[in-house]
C-alpha cells in the first residue's frame, strides 16, 4: 500500500531523480519553457515553485540555499537578476503545465511547461503567430518553404481566361489537326 508516500519516483534512483529535477529545473529557468512528460512536469512544479519563492529575498543566504538546488550559477543568476523581478507581486503559481498531446514511440503524454510571466501570448493578450506548415518527419530545406511564401504572395489572385465559344465546324478542325499533327488550312 502506498499510503501517504506523494513522491513520484519517477522509475529512478534517489540521486538520479535529484539530477534530473536539477537539470530540468535549470533548463526551465534559462529558457523559460520546456517541453517534457506531465509526470516529470508535475514532479518539477513541485520542486521548482519553492525555489522561485526563495527568490524573492535576494540574500547571500538563499543564493547559496538555491544554488545547492540548482547546482549551476548561471541559472541560479538568472533566476535572481531576471525571474524573481518580474513575479514579486505573485504570491505563487509562478509555472504553467500545457499538455501537448502524445509522443510518437511511446505514446507518453507529453506536455510544455513554462514560467507564468514570460509567456508573452498571455501577458499581453496577443494573438499567436500564424501556424506554420505541420511538422513532419521529412526534412525540408529552408529555402524551398521561403520559396514557396514569395511565389505565394506575389501571384495575385486571377480568374483563368475564358476562350470564345467556337462553331462546330472550326471546333471539328482543331480537334482533327490535334489529334493527327497535320496543319490547319
Amino acid at each position: 500500500m502506498r499510503h501517504n508516500k506523494k513522491v513520484n519516483h519517477l522509475g529512478r534512483q534517489a540521486s538520479h531523480r535529484k539530477a534530473l529535477m536539477s537539470n530540468m529545473a535549470s533548463s526551465l529557468i534559462l529558457h523559460k519553457r520546456i517541453e517534457t512528460t506531465v509526470a516529470k512536469a508535475k514532479a518539477l512544479k513541485k520542486f521548482v515553485e519553492p525555489l522561485i519563492t526563495k527568490s524573492k529575498e535576494d540574500t547571500t543566504h538563499q543564493r547559496r540555499v538555491v544554488f545547492s538546488y540548482l547546482k549551476d550559477k548561471y541559472a541560479t543568476a538568472e533566476l535572481f537578476r531576471t525571474v524573481a523581478p518580474k513575479i514579486a507581486d505573485r504570491p505563487g503559481g509562478y509555472t504553467r503545465i500545457l499538455h501537448t498531446g502524445f509522443r510518437v514511440g511511446d505514446a507518453a503524454e507529453m506536455c510544455i511547461i513554462e514560467l507564468v510571466d514570460f509567456n508573452e501570448t498571455y501577458v499581453e493578450g496577443v494573438a499567436p503567430k500564424a501556424a506554420a506548415a505541420p511538422k513532419t518527419r521529412r526534412s525540408r530545406s529552408k529555402k524551398a518553404a521561403e520559396d514557396a511564401e514569395v511565389v505565394a504572395e506575389e501571384k495575385p489572385a486571377t480568374k483563368k481566361p475564358v476562350a470564345p465559344k467556337a462553331t462546330a465546324k472550326t471546333s471539328g478542325a482543331k480537334v482533327k489537326a490535334v489529334k493527327t499533327g497535320a496543319k490547319k488550312a
